[in-house]
C-alpha cells in the first residue's frame, strides 16, 4: 500500500546543506568568485538579466553561482530579488542611434554607412575545442586596433528615406509594464515585445526557427544588428531637466521582411524588432523573427495558423519562470491526488470485470 512521506523541516534542512556542498564541489578546486562568473561567464549573465528584467551584472552573477549554473534557476532569483526593490520612477525611452557600439553587421547593405563591425562573435571560428584555454596561466592579447564608438545612423533610416519600408511613427501612449500587471489577450505589440525580450531563448529560438521553415511565411533579411553602449536619462522634476543616470549594454535587431501592401499601403518592407540586455544577438534576432510572426493580423496578412503567429500561444509559454513553476510541481507531495486516483482506477477495473462477468454469463446462457 502507498502511504503518505513524512519528512519535514529537518529533511529540508539538510537537503539544502547537502545542495551547498554540491556547489562549492571539490575544496581543493579555488572558489569562483561573482567578479570571475561576472567577467568571464558575461554571456550567461547577459541571458540572466535579460530573462530576469533587471540589469545588474553583479547580482545576475551571484545568482549563476546560487544556483549552481542553472540560469533559468538564476533568472527566478533574479526576479524574486527584483520583485522588492522599490520603484523610484521611470527613464526616458534610450535612443539606439546614439549607440557606441562594439559590434553593428548587416545583411542588406555591404558598404553600410559607418561601416561594418564585426566586434567579438563566435561567427567566424571554427568551433574547434581550444586546449590552450585549459592550460595555466594563459595571458590573452588585447585586441588589436582602435574600435570605433562614434555614433552610427540605423540602416533602415536609408530604405524609410525612400519609402521603401513601412514608417513606424513614435508614440507618445505609455506602454503597459508587463513586470507589473499581467498579461491580457489580444496584446498590444509593446506589450508582447515586452514577454518576449523576457521569454526563455530556447522557446523564442524555437518559434523564430519554425518561422524560417515555412510556419509563418518569415522570409526576413537581418537589416542590422548591433551590440553596444547606451545612456539611460530620466527627468529630474527639481532639476527641470534629464540627465544620465547610468549606461547600460543592449543588443537590438531590425529584420527588414516583404509586404505585398495592402488597399491603402503600397508594397514595401516591413520590419521585425528586438531589443535585449547584454550581448544576447541570437535572443534579439528570434525575438524580431517571432515579432514579425505575431504581426500578420495587423498588417492584414493570412494567418496560416502556424505557432509563431498564435499570440496566446506564444506569448503564454515563452515565459521560463512560469513554465519551470508549472513543470516542476508535479515532482512536489500529490499524495492524496494520486491515492484519489488509484482509487477511480480500482473502481474502473471492479466495474469493467464486473461487466465482464455478466457478458460472459450471458455468453454462456445462449449457448
Amino acid at each position: 500500500m502507498y502511504v503518505a512521506v513524512k519528512g519535514g523541516e529537518r529533511a529540508i534542512d539538510a537537503a539544502h546543506e547537502w545542495l551547498a556542498h554540491e556547489r562549492r564541489g571539490d575544496r581543493a578546486v579555488p572558489e569562483l568568485s561573482v567578479a570571475q562568473i561576472r567577467e568571464q561567464m558575461s554571456l550567461a549573465v547577459n541571458r540572466v538579466m535579460a530573462e530576469g528584467s533587471l540589469y545588474d551584472p553583479d547580482l545576475a552573477a551571484l545568482a549563476i553561482k546560487q544556483a549552481r549554473g542553472d540560469l533559468i534557476e538564476a533568472v527566478f532569483l533574479l526576479r524574486a530579488y527584483r520583485t522588492t526593490l522599490p520603484r523610484i520612477g521611470t527613464s526616458r525611452p534610450v535612443d539606439t542611434g546614439t549607440m557606441r557600439c562594439d559590434r553593428r553587421v548587416s545583411a542588406t547593405f555591404k558598404d553600410a554607412p559607418g561601416g561594418q563591425v564585426l566586434g567579438p562573435t563566435f561567427d567566424y571560428t571554427h568551433r574547434l575545442l581550444d586546449f590552450k584555454l585549459a592550460a595555466e596561466g594563459e595571458v590573452p592579447q588585447p585586441p588589436s586596433g582602435t574600435p570605433d564608438t562614434t555614433p552610427k545612423p540605423h540602416i533602415t533610416g536609408f530604405l524609410g528615406r525612400d519609402d521603401l519600408i513601412q514608417d513606424e511613427p513614435a508614440s507618445d501612449e505609455v506602454p503597459p509594464d508587463l513586470t507589473r500587471e499581467p498579461l491580457e489577450f489580444p496584446a498590444g505589440r509593446a506589450l508582447r515585445l515586452q514577454a518576449l525580450t523576457r521569454g526563455d531563448e530556447g522557446f523564442v529560438l524555437g518559434m523564430a526557427y519554425s518561422t524560417q521553415r515555412g510556419y509563418g511565411r518569415n522570409h526576413a533579411f537581418v537589416g542590422e544588428l548591433r551590440i553596444g553602449t547606451v545612456e539611460v536619462e530620466m527627468e529630474i522634476p527639481e532639476l527641470g531637466f534629464d540627465i544620465c543616470i547610468g549606461e547600460v549594454v543592449l543588443t537590438e535587431c531590425e529584420t527588414v521582411n516583404q509586404f505585398k501592401g495592402s488597399k491603402v499601403e503600397p508594397p514595401q518592407f516591413t520590419r521585425g524588432y528586438g531589443l535585449v540586455f547584454g550581448q544576447t544577438e541570437r535572443k534579439a534576432i528570434s525575438m524580431a523573427l517571432v515579432d514579425r510572426a505575431l504581426r500578420a493580423e495587423e498588417l492584414g496578412e493570412e494567418n496560416t495558423g502556424a505557432p509563431a503567429q498564435d499570440e496566446e500561444f506564444v506569448l503564454a509559454h515563452s515565459d521560463n519562470i512560469q513554465a519551470t513553476g508549472f513543470l516542476e510541481h508535479i515532482k512536489l507531495p500529490h499524495y492524496v491526488d494520486f491515492q484519489s486516483e488509484m482509487e477511480l482506477v480500482r473502481r474502473m477495473r471492479r466495474e469493467a470485470a464486473a461487466q465482464g462477468d455478466v457478458v460472459a454469463g450471458q455468453k454462456e446462457a445462449a449457448e
